[in-house]
């Protein structure tokens, strides 16, 4: 059975479409207040693990990303 293959007539969504539909759900039960709720718990998590960086980030336009294997390879490659 290879991946995806379903006996019945659903189509697979992709990993996108799965976290919108969680998403959307978590919205509709919790509301919108819950949404900011964690969110400002996690920005205090944050600024507890680097206490410093906001501002400096803020100057940067944001918080430093992973690099990607597009950016490790050297020009012309």
């Amino acid at each position: 059975m290879k991946f995806g293959d379903n006996k019945s007539s659903e189509r697979c969504i992709t990993v996108v479409e799965a976290g919108r539909k969680g998403g959307l759900t978590v919205l509709t039960t919790r509301g919108k207040s819950w949404f900011a709720q964690i969110g400002s718990e996690g920005q205090k998590a944050l600024r507890a693990k680097y206490p410093n960086m906001a501002r400096e980030w803020g100057r940067k336009g944001g918080r430093p990303r992973k690099p990607n294997l597009s950016d490790l390879r050297e020009p012309g490659e």
